[in-house]
């Protein structure tokens, strides 16, 4: 027997709510649906759903704002999270994505985008059957938990910044365009604007600090991005 992967959907507003509801449903969803922050929180508390859609606007407070928690807390820090909200402007999205969403979308919305988008994020943050570490640098990339490590400091990543960064390390000094970057990384990237990947290029630099090694990500201008292998 299939098991429904379950879906958060954090929405004050009854007739989008009930929009989601139907549509994921029929798709082959388990859908829990919260009114405001403080049931999402225990409602996360009491089990980890696969993904959550979040809106911004809220009444007990900002979507944007627990966003920045859950990516703050080791033990909900891998949850794949799709922002839906009315903010469209660029400015909204980026602060968004580079906030920790995996995707961001607006409404009004098409459903089948909805559920096409959801899926990629579901396989990009499928677990790995086979674990295997990737040593560079003096650091440790696992594939079993997605932690970097370098000498006592363990730092997870997202699933998409583990992606990039193992692939970028598996090709080293060869230089990517973010095009290519989408076809090779994302895969199935139909609905994901260019944009996004220097959203998680700088998202991945932040985690690369404390490691002292952000450098070797080198954008090269005008082609794409690198890793640099060291001398």
């Amino acid at each position: 027997m299939n098991i429904q992967p379950v879906i958060l959907v954090v929405e004050d507003e009854e007739d989008i709510a009930e929009l989601l509801r139907f549509g994921l449903t029929r798709a082959g969803f388990a859908v829990t649906w919260v009114k405001n922050l403080t049931d999402a929180r225990s409602s996360v508390k009491k089990a980890l759903p696969d993904l959550i859609m979040l809106d911004w606007m809220l009444p007990d407070g900002q979507g944007i704002e627990w966003l920045h928690q859950l990516r703050g807390d080791e033990r909900t820090r891998p949850l794949p999270i799709i922002m839906l909200t009315a903010r469209a402007q660029e400015s909204d999205k980026l602060k968004g994505l580079e906030g920790g969403a995996d995707d961001y979308m607006t409404k009004p919305f098409s459903p089948k985008e909805l559920v096409a988008r959801i899926n990629n994020v579901l396989r990009r943050s499928a677990p790995q059957h086979v674990a295997q570490i990737v040593e560079f640098m003096g650091c440790a990339l696992n594939d079993d938990d997605h932690t970097l490590s370098q000498a006592g400091v363990v730092e997870t990543l997202g699933n998409t910044e583990f992606k990039l960064l193992k692939f970028l390390l598996t090709h080293q000094n060869k230089t990517f365009s973010r095009t290519q970057l989408l076809d090779l990384v994302w895969g199935d990237h139909v609905y994901i604007e260019e944009r996004t990947v220097d959203v998680h290029v700088l998202r991945l630099r932040k985690i690369l600090q404390r490691f002292a090694i952000e450098t070797h990500l080198e954008t090269i201008r005008g082609v794409g991005y690198r890793w640099r292998s060291a001398a």
